[in-house]
């Protein structure tokens, strides 16, 4: 680390990477800040800062002294060991020392008494869920959700017609022919762990899979308008059974809720599906394979007037991000499932599913919502977006001084601002400048659009979705804490 650097940082405050400290004499206590480092995302942890950023300093004794404590703590006192390092830095108030942590490969750390730690917010925290603890075993490789046995489950819970028809499918022979018992076969084929059956063959070939595991289901409804807690509904279906079951009534539901229009201009020519079935097909099968099983909670499948999203249990691993899957980069969640899955669904588990999806419908949005531990993708139908357009059109030849119309989610009341029209858009999810300009009846991104946005970012009410990226085609905007809070007043008054 350079000076400017420790400038650049001190003035920006403590964060989530950068930890001040006056100094260290315990090493339990700089333990748990490596080990919240490791277990996160990495970060610098700064000694000879006190709390509001002010250079207390450090002595060349104090330095040797923290030295030799880090090496001894990341050594002896971090499970696996650490190599973190660590830089000097001369300022007119004495030394600074900068250690840094990268993110650890074999996550879950822990300290000598086995607690977890990991950053929270600025601070840190000792995990104690479960849940979390199980998602820190799974970065790391140690475990996964699909492969863990499904007590109390047994190999007689399992459909031994639907398993024979896809070994023989698959493998071109019978069952017996192996000349291996049921249990060696299922072993071989990563189905059992200590002979009860894993989740994957539960979800693959159980009888009936939710009377072990209720919460593994698809839940779909279809809403008469474009928000969530409407009170009716058009059509609702809880469909469980294995994924197969799930993925097919899941795309039946889907086909009997959506428009078919006509593929081409001749009264006899055949009826297509308002958006292509591929998209429906990958994402659905995306949202079964990948999701987070470690969570109790199920797939929501919701279909408004304006849009259809599929809301997965789980957040993106910590690795990816949703630009790298438009483009292909996968991680295996769920190795077992995915691997008899290439066989059962189409499924080519390559991670090209989402860019067929978006390759052959560009109005979706995907959504990583680590807050809310669950990863949402968000089809435009197209009927919204033709549907601003004429209105737009239709208020312009009424009166040039009518404001321009406003997407059918907002409500009666319009905001008169452009900067609060803009709130609006962007209260349900993150759009691009191109989607925010056709919610708001434009045909293209104009300069006073611009300028909004510009000025609504340097005020921190809306933000990046992609921070480190403030140019890609990808960037779209969303609403900060300030801009939530900032558009609930604007809606109270």
């Amino acid at each position: 680390m350079i000076k400017d650097e420790l400038w650049q940082i001190l003035a920006c405050g403590e964060d989530t990477q950068h930890q001040f400290k006056l100094n260290f004499t315990n090493a339990d206590a700089l333990a748990a800040e490596l080990i919240a480092f490791a277990n996160t995302v990495g970060g610098q942890l700064i000694v000879g800062i006190t709390d509001d950023g002010r250079i207390s300093g450090l002595t060349t004794a104090d330095i040797a002294r923290l030295n030799q404590l880090l090496s001894n703590t990341a050594s002896q006192n971090v499970r696996p060991p650490l190599n973190p390092t660590s830089s000097n830095i001369q300022t007119k108030d004495g030394l600074v020392m900068a250690i840094s942590v990268d993110e650890g490969l074999n996550k879950p750390y822990v300290d000598t008494l086995g607690r977890i730690w990991v950053k929270n917010g600025a601070d840190k925290r000792h995990v104690t869920a479960r849940e979390e603890m199980q998602r820190l075993f799974q970065t790391a490789g140690l475990v996964y959700a699909d492969d863990v046995p499904a007590h109390p489950a047994t190999i007689k819970d399992l459909d031994m017609r639907a398993f024979s028809q896809y070994f023989n499918r698959r493998h071109r022979q019978t069952i017996e022919s192996t000349g291996q018992s049921l249990p060696q076969l299922l072993l071989n084929l990563n189905l059992v762990r200590d002979n009860v059956p894993n989740l994957a063959e539960l979800l693959l070939f159980g009888k009936n899979p939710q009377t072990l595991k209720p919460a593994f289901t698809l839940k779909a409804v279809a809403f008469p308008g474009t928000i969530l807690h409407d009170n009716r509904y058009l059509d609702n279906e809880n469909i469980d059974g294995p994924i197969t079951e799930q993925y097919q009534r899941g795309i039946a539901f889907i086909k009997r809720n959506l428009r078919f229009v006509q593929s081409g201009r001749n009264f006899n020519s055949p009826s297509q599906l308002e958006i292509p079935e591929i998209v429906f097909e990958e994402l659905l099968v995306n949202a079964l394979v990948h999701r987070d099983y470690f969570l109790s909670a199920p797939i929501r499948l919701l279909i408004f007037t304006d849009r259809v999203e599929i809301i997965s249990p789980g957040h993106l691993p910590d690795h990816l991000n949703t630009e790298q899957i438009r483009y292909g980069l996968s991680n295996l969640r769920n190795p077992a499932l995915s691997s008899h899955a290439f066989h059962i669904l189409p499924y080519s588990g390559l991670g090209s599913g989402i860019p067929r999806a978006t390759a052959a419908w560009q109005n979706i949005d995907l959504i990583d919502d680590r807050q809310g531990n669950q990863f949402k993708i968000i089809v435009q139908r197209p009927s919204s977006l033709v549907e601003n357009k004429v209105s737009s059109r239709s208020n312009k030849r009424i009166s040039r001084i009518q404001p321009e119309s406003q997407p059918e989610s907002q409500p009666e009341s319009q905001p008169e601002s452009l900067e609060h029209r803009v709130l609006f858009i962007l209260q349900d999810y993150a759009r691009s400048k191109t989607d925010i300009s056709i919610q708001l009846g434009q045909k293209s991104v104009s300069g006073q659009l611009n300028k909004v946005i510009r000025e609504l970012l340097a005020n921190k009410t809306i933000a990046y979705t992609l921070p480190e990226k403030p140019n890609s085609r990808m960037q779209k905007y969303k609403l900060t804490e300030y801009g939530v809070m900032l558009l609930n007043q604007i809606k109270c008054n």
